[in-house]
């Protein structure tokens, strides 16, 4: 043996006990007891499918791959229970991808509505003057529009043969009832005081004033022309004659506006109705009173949509002692609308809507979040209230919620997935419909079969 062998076999012999010592350190760490796993202490509850959730067994099972059943313990129990799409994350992901909750509240939805509005005359101040009988007016008193008039100021004199006629028989029966008045027959005295009272009653219902009835009365001379006088207090709009126009009861001689309150017009949307009632509290602003702030409120909501713009008009109400506020001013409105229930309320942004429905999810316990579906109420200011879906107390997603629902769509159909099918099974991706033979025994057509045969024939 040379040196060279020598030393090959000394090589073989390192190499063989290194392996050695390899091998018997392996078997030492693999036979060595495990460390206490953190499995709980407490018995399974159950024991579940690992390819079928929603198989289970109350004792140790296998199923029919040779796969030990999972053993679920009260703490997987719980999840287990979680309605479907419960998503449950760790404390490092959750931070990685910012997610933020918010509690839900109870609290009074407010609401702020802006509108451009327009000037216009209170409707119950505006007075508009006709003549009650037919004829010419002799004398026009005021005769300029925008001029300010004093209740029972006198506006004008009419030239009224009916006017005339009714004086006479105002007269007349005066005189007639001088002479009957010591009758000794009742009837004819009071025949006679009927026809006064009925003489004086048409004189009152052609406006004749009572100061010229009770001159008419003591000094029997008739009065060639009737005075009409200002009903209310306010400044004149509209002169509707002149002197010497012959006039008619359908002649409108003055239009006359007491401003010392104006209404004032805007158009609300649709989607802001729900929010505006009678009563509200307005401010107003005009570009021609710049730095004043009109107060006002809400008085009338019209029961009708304007076909073309689809908006509902508002009527307000608002105080013009100062006379600053004129007819066909336009401005800009800020409604202060709000409700007075209470309701419970999340932060719009938690809200993932998608067309069919309104979905926000809800935080079950610490990293594990639960989709729910909501019914939404009235929405302002960043609030949303909840009709349905979620508790006062509870804390909603507010960021990242969309990741969250992806994840949470994605784990509800792995589950569809090896949910049982309608026979009681789970669905196998290699199965052949039951319709179909065997692979291995799939029948021929008797056309093939004669075939066959007339070829072993020949070959014969």
């Amino acid at each position: 043996m040379n040196k060279h062998s020598i030393i090959t076999a000394l090589l073989f012999l390192a190499a063989g006990l290194g392996a050695g010592y390899w091998w018997a350190t392996l078997q030492q760490i693999e036979t060595q007891p495990a460390p206490p796993s953190s499995t709980p202490s407490a018995p399974p509850l159950f024991y579940r499918n690992p390819m079928n959730p929603s198989v289970t067994s109350p004792v140790p099972a296998k199923d029919a791959m040779g796969m030990d059943y999972v053993p679920v313990y009260a703490d997987d129990a719980n999840g287990a229970t979680a309605p479907s799409g419960t998503v449950k994350i760790d404390p490092v992901t959750e931070q990685n991808i910012g997610v933020r909750t918010a509690v839900a509240t109870r609290e009074t939805l407010s609401h702020i509505v802006r509108a451009v509005g327009r000037v216009a005359y209170d409707e119950e101040r505006l007075v508009r003057l006709h003549p009650k009988t037919e004829g010419w007016i002799e004398t026009l008193n005021i005769d300029k529009t925008g001029e300010w008039v004093k209740k029972n100021e006198d506006l004008l004199s009419i030239y009224s043969p009916q006017l005339v006629t009714s004086q006479q028989e105002y007269i007349l029966a005066l005189n007639n009832l001088k002479v009957l008045e010591n009758s000794p027959i009742e009837d004819i005295r009071r025949g006679a005081e009927e026809l006064v009272k009925s003489s004086l009653e048409r004189l009152k219902l052609l406006d004749v004033p009572e100061h010229q009835l009770h001159d008419l009365t003591h000094s029997h001379k008739i009065k060639k022309s009737l005075h009409i006088h200002t009903p209310e207090a306010g400044i004149v709009m509209n002169i509707g004659a002149r002197e010497g126009q012959y006039v008619t009861p359908a002649t409108e001689l003055y239009m006359i506006a007491d401003l010392s309150t104006v209404w004032v017009y805007a158009d609300i949307y649709e989607y802001e109705l729900p929010w505006i009632k009678v009563g509200d509290p307005v401010e107003m602003r005009l570009a021609g009173v710049p730095g004043r702030v009109f107060k006002g409120r809400l008085a009338f909501i019209y029961p009708y949509a304007e076909p073309k713009t689809r908006t509902i008009k508002v009527r307000l109400i608002f105080d013009n002692s100062a006379l600053l506020l004129k007819p066909d001013m336009f401005a800009e409105l800020t409604i202060f609308a709000g409700k007075n229930v209470e309701t419970i309320t999340i932060p719009s942004e938690s809200v993932i809507r998608s067309g069919a429905r309104n979905q926000v999810f809800v935080v079950r316990a610490p990293g594990k979040f639960e989709p729910r579906t909501v019914t939404l109420g009235l929405s302002s200011n960043g609030k949303a209230a909840v009709l349905d879906g979620v508790n006062a107390g509870e804390r909603v997603v507010i960021s990242a919620q969309f990741l969250i629902d992806s994840e949470s769509k994605l784990r509800e159909a792995a589950t569809k997935m090896v949910e049982p099918n309608e026979s009681g099974g789970s669905m196998n991706m290699n199965q052949e419909p039951a319709d179909h033979p065997p692979s291995g025994d799939v029948e021929k057509p008797d056309s093939e079969m004669e075939d066959d045969r007339s070829g072993a024939h020949r070959h014969d």
